[in-house]
């Protein structure tokens, strides 16, 4: 009998986040309710040493890696120890360019959210199924409404590319332990039997130490591109990675964001080689500094 690895992961999402397309009301509740445990698995029943795991399908459907999305997207809104912003015209706007990008893509349809966190923290990161999370503290040290454009495209490139899913998967592999009793689960996501003992970890560590260098380098490729697409100037997101060179690494307000990504010399260096003079026609195209400023100035 073959399991699903990542139907492990959706467990540990937090099963009681299994509902229809999260708005940023139910993101909020889902915060507050981010330190419990809804799954229904008693600990312990769970698997204390990986046995020797079979061939097992890798491939889960949209509808799984939404469910994934959303209980990881509750987990991280609970680490996170700050609420969503406020503002909703601030949330609506982002939300605007992020599906505005997306509808841009080959996933248009997928349940998009775009989410401003109450963080000075300069961070940006996504979860599978569609979930893009910024800091208003990045939004903060942004001037334009490409650059903005540009870490949106790079966070949604992470979810078309299925980088944290691929991530999750390897990861899993070496610490999973699966019990074949017999033991029914939700019926609504079709997961077969299956313990998940280890995969809380699997889920944390990734956030916490990031995807490999070579995704990241290519969500800044694609970046770059989906924001051209969407009638941007794609020199949104180098302009960006440029003004974080000038913060010390070591400052609390950037050291996630340079410990989970590569130096930002390094993704300068890539996207230089691979823009010039592929993207510089499209330079000309609107950088919305304007109207960009023009919500910003609201907090």
């Amino acid at each position: 009998m073959s399991i699903r690895i990542f139907a492990l992961a959706i467990l540990l999402a937090l099963a009681g986040c299994a509902g229809e397309g999260v708005n940023l009301s139910q993101l909020s509740s889902l915060a507050s309710g981010a330190g419990s445990s809804s799954s229904g698995i008693n600990a312990g029943t769970l698997v204390q040493t990986a046995q020797k795991v079979q061939q097992a399908s890798t491939e889960i459907n949209e509808e799984q890696e939404i469910a994934l999305g959303r209980g990881i997207a509750s987990n991280l809104l609970g680490a996170q120890h700050s609420g969503l912003h406020p503002d909703k015209q601030l949330q609506q706007y982002v939300n605007r360019v992020g599906r505005w990008l997306a509808s841009q893509s080959e996933r248009p349809d997928l349940p998009w959210h775009f989410v401003v966190l109450d963080n000075e923290g300069l961070n940006a990161f996504a979860a599978p199924g569609g979930y893009v999370f910024v800091t208003s503290g990045l939004l903060a040290q942004m001037s334009s409404e490409a650059e903005l454009a540009g870490v949106l495209g790079h966070e949604i490139s992470h979810v078309l590319k299925k980088h944290h899913l691929q991530a999750i998967q390897k990861n899993a592999w070496a610490s999973i332990g699966v019990d074949l009793g017999g033991q029914v689960l939700s019926s609504k996501t079709g997961v077969p039997p299956a313990l998940a003992g280890a995969m809380t970890n699997v889920v944390k560590n990734l956030y916490a130490s990031g995807l490999d260098q070579a995704d990241e380098y290519e969500a800044d490729r694609m970046g770059v591109v989906l924001a051209a697409r969407a009638g941007y100037d794609p020199y949104g997101l180098p302009a960006v990675l440029q003004m974080m060179e000038s913060f010390d690494p070591d400052a609390p307000l950037v050291a996630l964001m340079f410990a989970t990504h590569p130096p930002l010399a390094q993704r300068l260096e890539q996207l230089n080689r691979r823009m010039s003079p592929a993207l510089d026609r499209f330079s000309r195209q609107q950088t919305l500094a304007p109207r960009y400023i023009r919500y910003l100035a609201r907090h």
